[in-house]
């Protein structure tokens, strides 16, 4: 599967996340991409990142939910849970409030925000675990393989940190060590700090080997014209996406925004002619990463449909909180985010396995 088609499902469970704080639908979507993660994940070391970011999404929905308590809501209720001590603020802090009322109406309003963002932080750690960082780098056009290999590099450091500390963890609970509390961090801080050093002064040498940073000579219009293209491109984007979001620019928004996406990638194409690089085995995009995209594409163009459809469509995906009601799950919208579920009985199952042991045995 080639890793694109995987971020660009993840980035459509993302938007339709972007789209709602139901929390009966952001579960849901967080059961698909937990579902599809289950189901095709590998053995390699960045596939197990998955449940660091499930723990990261918990951690921001319990500071959203901390920060609600303590800071207070701007939403009113009269349902009062319990009241804190409040500690008087002097008069140029007028509107910010420290402890005071906690209102059950203020308490569900944050955690329906902070479980949009954590569903959010979910999606990114399924692609994250689903697609191959080193192949998602081959597949970057030439002028973006500098930030390409910053971002592979960053995306790649979290999840093999986090295999190391499982690791050191493992070995030293099979030696009889502690591995918890402050003594336990301490001492397996070391080694993971000095394998990430080894890592990083290996990764560094294969990049010079392979001439990593090495540029060819173009002429001076080649890059007069490659930036006049990328700057005008950047310029539309940004002025077609305001003409998209207001309502005086509904006309000429989507003219600029494909016009400026047109000279964007045509200044992409040619900055990618200074980038000496060639490409083995590249990644075919075939019929099963089309569907595995679309399906991504398909859950967030229909939520976005359905927002906009009527008013009282707008009001499932957003539930209010004042009166305060329990929110229902629109059948359309939920079965829209069950299209998500295709990419784990379409996608191909790539299996880690080990080399066999081709040693014979004495007669």
């Amino acid at each position: 599967m080639h890793p694109g088609a995987w971020w660009l499902w993840a980035l459509g469970l993302g938007t339709a996340a972007s789209r709602t704080t139901n929390p009966l639908l952001l579960a849901l979507l967080i059961g698909v991409a937990g579902y599809v993660v289950a189901a095709r994940r590998t053995e390699a070391p960045w596939a197990h990142s998955y449940a660091a970011f499930v723990k990261l999404a918990l951690a921001v929905l319990l500071i959203r939910l901390a920060f609600a308590v303590i800071l207070g809501s701007p939403i009113p209720g009269t349902h009062t849970l319990l009241t804190l001590p409040e500690l008087p603020l002097p008069a140029w802090a007028e509107g910010i409030r420290i402890g005071g009322r906690v209102t059950a109406e203020g308490l569900t309003f944050a955690l329906y925000d902070g479980l949009k963002l954590a569903t959010l932080l979910i999606c990114v750690g399924a692609a994250n675990a689903l697609a191959n960082p080193a192949r998602l780098l081959k597949s970057l056009p030439g002028a973006l393989y500098e930030a390409g290999v910053a971002v592979v590099v960053a995306l790649t450091f979290a999840p093999n940190l986090i295999a190391d500390v499982q690791r050191l963890r493992a070995a030293r609970r099979l030696r009889g060590r502690p591995d918890k509390g402050l003594r336990g961090l301490l001492q397996v801080g070391l080694p993971v700090l000095e394998g990430a050093l080894e890592r990083s002064v290996a990764l560094a040498a294969a990049m010079d080997a392979r001439g990593y940073g090495r540029t060819a000579d173009v002429p001076p219009t080649v890059r007069r014209t490659t930036t006049a293209l990328t700057l005008g491109g950047l310029v539309g984007v940004c002025a077609g996406t305001y003409g998209l979001l207001t309502a005086e620019g509904g006309s000429y928004g989507l003219p600029v925004l494909l016009a400026g996406l047109a000279a964007a990638l045509a200044g992409l194409w040619l900055g990618g002619r200074r980038s000496l690089r060639t490409r083995y085995r590249p990644d075919a995009w075939g019929v099963r990463a089309w569907l595995v995209a679309a399906s991504g594409a398909a859950v967030a163009t229909l939520l976005i449909l359905y927002a906009s459809y009527a008013p009282s469509n707008s009001a499932a995906l957003h539930p209010g909180v004042v009166p305060l009601t329990a929110p229902t799950l629109p059948l359309w919208p939920a079965a829209a985010i069950l299209l998500g579920l295709l990419p784990a009985f379409i996608a191909p199952t790539s299996e880690h396995t080990r080399p066999k042991n081709t040693r014979k045995e004495p007669s």
